[in-house]
């Protein structure tokens, strides 16, 4: 379990998370967001859409912890949301905004909690049983990781 002081941080990453990206993705075009950022890998461009989507099923998981009793949490394979058209497209104003306007939710919901609410549970059919302080670490490091990606790229091509 997170300390007062380890949670604060990671809301914090959670509250910042939107300007890094921003600004990670600040002035590139429309063929560079169409660039994978590895062999393989998502185009920058679905890589914001996935954190968009990401994002939006963490918050709401984290509600449902907090206001049902162990309830059971929604998987989805994001490979194939990746795939469709709206996350495959270069336009990545809305999944920006998406972003913007969530996370200042998601930083108000997580300031609110109370200490016994970090030990409430929901069952993950992939991952098991997830608190929320387990779904704070994830998705605290969640962003981070994909901003590298995106800066990583644009250092590797000198962008």
């Amino acid at each position: 379990m997170n300390t007062p002081a380890e949670r604060r941080e990671k809301i914090n990453k959670l509250r910042d998370l939107p300007k890094q990206l921003q600004a990670a993705v600040k002035g590139l075009n429309k063929d560079q967001l169409l660039t994978p950022y590895r062999e393989g890998g998502w185009t920058v461009a679905q890589v914001v859409h996935h954190l968009a989507d990401s994002h939006l099923n963490a918050y709401l998981r984290m509600r449902l912890i907090a206001t049902q009793e162990n309830p059971t949490l929604n998987a989805y394979d994001q490979n194939v949301w990746a795939a469709f058209k709206d996350s495959t497209q270069p336009s990545i104003t809305a999944s920006l905004a998406v972003l913007k306007g969530l996370h200042k939710r998601w930083v108000v919901f997580l300031k609110s909690r109370k200490k016994n609410d970090w030990k409430r549970v929901g069952l993950h059919p992939e991952r098991g049983e997830v608190s929320l302080d387990d779904l704070l670490n994830t998705y605290s490091r969640h962003g981070e990781n994909h901003v590298a990606q995106i800066t990583g790229l644009r250092k590797a091509r000198g962008w």
